[in-house]
């Protein structure tokens, strides 16, 4: 990592810290495209390989990004020239745009194909919006179209320009330079933001960059500029940490306060600047002290007391979870942003950092030492503090002295149980505020039978195979968390066949799922689901004896960490465990004939249980996997985690042999 300190420039709109929401106008702008299609060359058309790519079925010949971060012309001008090698590098074709819909527009897409022959197909279908759904649930909206006629030898080219709010200035500027596919040619340029009212500094740091690459640079008219060759590809992998944090990039950093060259000296400036605000919006004593009487009982435990007015704050009205207002509609509602916890408690709805800032008014009223604090969520890059990138310190929680120990909570993140914080959160380093500008703290991590996935099974075994019954599935703090947070938008029939769909990607085999309670999707206690479950021809047949498979909800497992080689380190978001408890009971004149030995598969940071039993003629089967992983580990460590699983998917596929009464048994 490198960080260049020397580029100034003043803004108006962007304020860093906790206010920026309620002050900038979130408006798209539109913009001209500035690049154009290139000019079609033989010599990348005669192209069969990349001797820096070997055996690759594309690569990008030219990439080129122009970044504007300027008031009122905010955008991003995006250009891509593929050579496709291979069959099966046609797949590049099928185009995906990402975007965040509440602060970005793409607009203004072009593409073509180049044949082999040097004849251009002009792309003119159309253009989809999607929801795109990655491995392990990750969801983004994406354009998405399919290019024309395209062919192993042929190139494809598209350009497209992303509008940006003002609102995303400085939270997101930066150029991530590696991609999935070999780079042969890239240029990258910033317009720094411009405005002309109160001073904002800038910085610009840079991560990973090939061997070789002359630093960014500031030139004419105060652009920066990169230009890069020969990066290699990206590998994605599960299990990995943020790919921005691994990715060859380079960051823009704004602030408020002026670099330091003394990293502790500017985050002293920070946290105080952070802590007189704090003050100023919970400064509201005797308002909370009343509010916190109708809360909390004098004979109430500390711990109780302190449950009560989390609880309480927690069934505020939440605006951060709900659907994005569009600008006309803000407008129409004028509604004014509260300034102090007072006016925020006589709405009783807020933002979700604001309902965090009044659950420590209200903890500190109720007699609790208790303190502000910012940490910076992990789930697009992790915190450096040399960097002095105050504006990743992003997210507040809440630090309160209970038994002599610091509990953090953030009861602003909806659903998430008392005592516990949302994952991004969790294990990561934060600024305790007070008035000398704080100190660092690094938040818990939770264990894995803290957020746990739990199949309890009432099942029969009928006379042609098929596993027939009940199933509950209850799921536990962060894992419950998770998914009321991605469906808290969704109607009830979406939220049904989200989770129905999830138990049967649990089954390593076809099976029919229904929903048959109405699941409480709006609390922070267990998400409990209950359904029919049918799984037809369960067992199979061997002779006069029937085969069961133990591993019924082990489906998730079956390709975990199966590749030779790894990469990256591993990295998992939050520990879990998954529990299955199994009953089966067997068609008149079957009964449990040989039963698979315990298994006990420790790893230390993974343990893996099965047992098989004979309960008076019912076959009861229990699995548990726990993952109590460290923030991440290094990928030294990888093969033994891959011969762990290896273990675990062979354990599943034991077997219970059943066998018509009065049929001998073996041992």
């Amino acid at each position: 990592m490198r960080i260049r300190l020397f580029f100034f420039r003043p803004s108006c709109q962007l304020l860093l810290g906790t206010i920026v929401a309620a002050i900038i106008s979130a408006g798209l702008t539109t913009t001209a495209w500035s690049i154009g299609f290139q000019p079609v060359s033989p010599d990348e058309l005669k192209m069969t390989s990349d001797p820096n790519a070997p055996g690759a079925p594309a690569i990008i010949l030219y990439r080129q990004v122009d970044r504007d971060d300027r008031p009122k012309n905010t955008h991003e001008d995006v250009y891509f020239r593929i050579k496709i090698f291979t069959e099966e590098g046609r797949k590049y074709a099928d185009i995906e745009i990402p975007y965040s819909k509440e602060t970005e527009k793409v607009i203004n897409i072009r593409a073509r194909t180049i044949k082999p022959d040097g004849s251009i197909v002009d792309f003119d279908s159309k253009i989809f919006d999607k929801l795109i759904v990655k491995a392990r649930g990750v969801k983004y909206m994406a354009k998405t179209f399919t290019l024309p006629d395209v062919q192993a030898g042929g190139i494809i080219e598209y350009y497209y320009t992303i509008n940006l709010s003002d609102l995303y200035v400085g939270y997101n500027s930066h150029w991530v330079v590696s991609s999935e596919l070999f780079t042969k040619s890239a240029k990258f340029s910033l317009k720094p933001y411009d405005g002309q009212y109160p001073p904002l500094y800038m910085q610009w740091t840079w991560h990973s960059l090939p061997p070789g690459t002359p630093e960014p640079k500031e030139g004419g008219n105060h652009v920066i500029a990169l230009e890069v060759s020969n990066v290699p590809p990206f590998p994605t992998e599960d299990y990995m940490p943020p790919a921005d944090e691994l990715k060859a990039h380079v960051d823009f950093i704004y602030s408020e306060d002026q670099f330091e060259q003394d990293a502790d000296k500017y985050w002293k400036k920070v946290g105080k600047k952070r802590n007189d605000r704090l003050e100023s919006f919970i400064g509201k004593r005797k308002a909370m002290e009343e509010a916190a009487a109708t809360i909390v009982a004098p004979g109430d435990s500390p711990q109780v007391k302190l449950e009560k007015i989390y609880a309480r704050v927690q069934q505020l009205r939440n605006t951060s979870y709900e659907a994005e207002k569009t600008q006309q509609e803000q407008k129409r509602e004028k509604e004014k942003s509260p300034g102090n916890v007072e006016e925020l408690w006589k709405k009783q709805y807020g933002e979700g950092w604001q309902l965090t800032w009044l659950f420590l008014g209200l903890a500190r009223a109720a007699g609790f030492e208790a303190s502000g604090m910012w940490v910076s969520d992990r789930q697009h890059y992790f915190f450096h503090q040399q960097t002095m990138e105050g504006r990743r310190l992003n997210s507040n929680v809440v630090v309160v002295k209970l038994d002599g120990k610091d509990v953090f909570l953030d009861p602003g993140s909806a659903f998430v149980p008392f005592g516990m914080l949302p994952w991004m959160e969790t294990g990561v380093p934060g600024l305790k505020l007070d008035k000398d500008g704080g100190s660092w703290l690094q938040t818990t991590l939770p264990r894995a039978k803290e957020s746990q996935v739990q199949h309890k099974a009432e099942l029969h075994l009928t006379d042609t195979g098929d596993l027939e019954g009940k199933l509950t599935v209850t799921f536990t703090g962060l894992e419950a968390v998770e998914r009321r947070v991605e469906e808290r938008l969704a109607d009830d029939t979406a939220r049904k066949k989200y989770l129905e769909d999830e138990v049967k990607a649990s089954i390593p085999a076809a099976s029919e799922v229904d929903l048959t309670n109405s699941p409480d999707w709006r609390s922070s206690t267990p998400l409990v689901a209950e359904f029919t479950l049918k799984v037809p021809g369960w067992i199979s047949g061997a002779g006069r004896r029937a085969l069961l498979p133990v591993g019924l909800f082990s489906n998730q497992e079956k390709h975990v960490f199966a590749h030779s080689d790894r990469v990256h380190p591993i990295y998992v978001e939050h520990s879990f465990e998954r529990v299955d408890d199994i009953s089966i009971d067997l068609p008149l004149g079957w009964q449990i004939g040989t039963l698979p030995a315990p298994k006990k598969e420790n790893g230390s940071i993974v343990v893996y249980t099965m047992q098989a039993e004979n309960n008076k003629g019912t076959l009861h089967l229990t699995r548990i996997l726990d993952v109590d992983f460290p923030l991440m580990i290094g990928k030294e460590y990888y093969p033994a985690l891959r011969q762990f699983f290896q273990v675990v998917r062979t354990d599943d596929e034991q077997q219970v042999v059943l066998q018509p009464a009065g049929a001998s048994a073996s041992k």
